[in-house]
């Protein structure tokens, strides 16, 4: 590898003679996820992209300040949840998404590559994600902790627009993942095609709160029903107050927190 190089920090694109030197120094490995699903009309499908786009950020980041990091190919498809209806959107029933991230551990801690880092854009893969790290807790003593960018997103939020407009501009289908998008995958985006916000369809005559929960005497009721039947265009939030001011500024942050991270945490991993 030449100096001028930029160094690879993707698994995929190391050789196996590069592998084979460097993973014996036990590097930390970043392990991306999301989803392919309705991100609202105007979004791209694959908010793994952004997953992706920012695991590598983050390596980079950690890198060039003394911690070897690598991103590990990015698991596209997330935790079936309320996103069926979608044309085109694919999902992992929750065992299948719990058997292949058992695998994926399997394969890395056989080699001792045990310093590992979840980082996760989806909602649907967070009790596959809990459960298979659970295991490897206790089979092997390997710590595999889980960095849910959207919801470190929703707290970062309020910080960058203000409490009022965050709390009008977050949503799926809007704030974090729509500003992230935006700035990330301009090109990808359809801005002509931002709806305005709409209030969520009664389920059963209760007002839903969220997807799968409606509002009953003051409190939240599971309900098994999928987007479709509350909110059709998979916006809750004003997109319209998205923007790629806002993405800059989120994945500025999150990066910055995921490389300070993993520093904190190749100091302590068992």
């Amino acid at each position: 590898m030449s100096a001028t190089t930029e160094p690879k920090i993707r698994m995929a694109e190391l050789t196996a003679g590069e592998a084979r030197e460097l993973y014996a120094r036990r590097p930390v490995i970043l392990l991306p996820m999301g989803s392919h699903e309705d991100q609202g009309p105007h979004a791209p499908m694959g908010d793994y992209l952004s997953a992706d786009a920012i695991a590598g950020r983050i390596a980079r980041r950690a890198s060039a300040r003394g911690v070897d990091t690598f991103v590990a190919p990015v698991l596209p498809f997330g935790g079936a949840d309320y996103f069926g209806p979608m044309p085109g959107g694919i999902a992992l029933q929750q065992a299948t998404l719990r058997a292949v991230l058992t695998d994926m551990l399997a394969s890395l801690v056989r080699h001792k590559l045990t310093r590992l880092i979840v980082i996760n854009g989806h909602g649907g893969n967070v009790q596959a994600i809990h459960d298979t790290t659970q295991a490897v807790l206790r089979e092997h003593g390997a710590l595999i902790p889980s960095l849910y960018l959207w919801q470190m997103g929703y707290a970062l939020l309020p910080g960058i627009l203000g409490a009022e407009t965050a709390a009008k501009a977050a949503g799926h289908g809007a704030d974090p993942l729509t500003s992230v998008a935006m700035h990330l995958f301009p090109r990808l985006m359809r801005p002509d095609l931002v709806p305005e916000p709409s209030p969520f369809r009664d389920i059963m005559g209760m007002q839903a709160a969220t997807f799968g929960q409606a509002r009953f005497e003051g409190v939240n009721v599971a309900v098994p029903v999928e987007y479709d039947a509350v909110a059709p265009n998979a916006v809750r939030g004003d997109p319209r107050l998205c923007s790629e001011k806002t993405g800059a500024a989120l994945v500025e942050q999150l990066t910055e927190i995921g490389a300070r991270f993993v520093l904190h945490y190749a100091r302590h991993a068992p």
